[in-house]
């Protein structure tokens, strides 16, 4: 494609930002070298969403990013109506980029008279008019068959490997906290070309767990624990701690999604954890910042997806070498 039809190709592409995380959408559009554009995300005096877009959409490609983290319940909102609002605007084709897709834990009825959230808010980001998703490490990977348009899903494991390529460990070993991330820990572990060990335990309760013992040698490794997603931050500490007691020489931690929640920041710089990296998928408030905590940005693999979405080029290049 010649220069003067990409810049032509460039002028239908309009990427929007809710309210829940500006910062990342900037990077996105910097990345892109694209403006933002423009629409008015506020409230009305009783607190509804108030949603007005500013410029002309019609015929357009469009990407709205808004991450539904905490509240997650204002953000989840706020992105269906300007999913609505655009879809009325006629918008050529509308695309919620989802760098943290929350209600996604209830993904099955795994006890009597539960919801399946993900599905639900699968129906309801459909119904207000989206017509692609793209997000990042999904809690499960069966949520992608909730829905009925094109769902992509990237991984951070890029972000993470160029974040940790620059300390330059030795002895290295992939380690996953549960037996539920060993898939996701596998690949890390191809990707860094470090061994694999798991954490055995056992959950005492939603908010509680007991380690076990640990499947692998991690005696005088250097250890980097991943999972998708680092809440309340028990499991993660638990394991800190049997990791640590086992010999491990310096901990730390690669989840995707940093919600630390109660907490989970306290417990964290408390623990035997030596750095937790996240990426900037859910904002990081000054709150909640600490001396262990370090962000990794998930920008400019964003803006790639968008970018390959665009141009209707295959994004399986950003995706396909993890082997999941």
């Amino acid at each position: 494609m010649s220069q003067k039809k990409k810049d032509k190709k460039m002028n239908k592409l309009a990427i929007f930002s809710g309210t829940a995380h500006p910062k990342l959408t900037k990077k996105i559009c910097d990345s892109l070298k694209v403006k933002q554009a423009k629409a008015q995300v506020g409230r009305f005096s009783d607190g509804e969403v108030r949603v007005k877009i500013e410029e002309n959409v019609r015929g357009k490609d469009v990407f709205v990013v808004q991450p539904t983290c905490s509240p997650v319940n204002e953000n989840l909102m706020e992105l269906l109506i300007m999913l609505d609002a655009l879809r009325r605007a006629s918008a050529y084709r509308i695309t919620a980029v989802i760098p943290y897709f929350g209600y996604a834990r209830q993904d099955r009825k795994d006890q009597p008279r539960v919801p399946i959230t993900a599905k639900l808010v699968a129906n309801l980001l459909t119904g207000a008019g989206a017509n692609r998703v793209l997000t990042m490490d999904l809690h499960a990977g069966q949520v992608q068959g909730f829905f009925d348009i094109p769902l992509d899903n990237l991984y951070a494991i890029e972000v993470f490997l160029s974040y940790f390529k620059k300390k330059e460990f030795n002895d290295l070993v992939i380690v996953s906290p549960d037996v539920g991330g060993i898939k996701m820990a596998r690949a890390y572990a191809k990707k860094f070309g470090a061994s694999l060990a798991i954490v055995d335990k056992r959950r005492n309760s939603p908010e509680a767990t007991e380690v076990m013992h640990i499947l692998g040698e991690v005696k005088d490794k250097n250890v980097i624990m991943v999972d998708d997603i680092v809440a309340t931050g028990s499991s993660l500490v638990e394991a800190a701690k049997a990791l640590n007691k086992a010999g491990a020489k310096k901990i730390h931690a690669a989840i995707t999604h940093g919600i630390l929640s109660a907490n989970a920041v306290e417990k964290i710089t408390n623990s035997a954890i030596d750095s937790l990296v996240i990426t900037d998928s859910i904002p990081l408030p000054t709150s909640k910042k600490s001396r262990k905590i370090k962000v990794a940005s998930a920008g400019n693999l964003f803006a790639e997806a968008i970018k390959r979405t665009h141009f209707e080029k295959s994004i399986s290049v950003l995706f396909d070498s993890i082997g999941r």
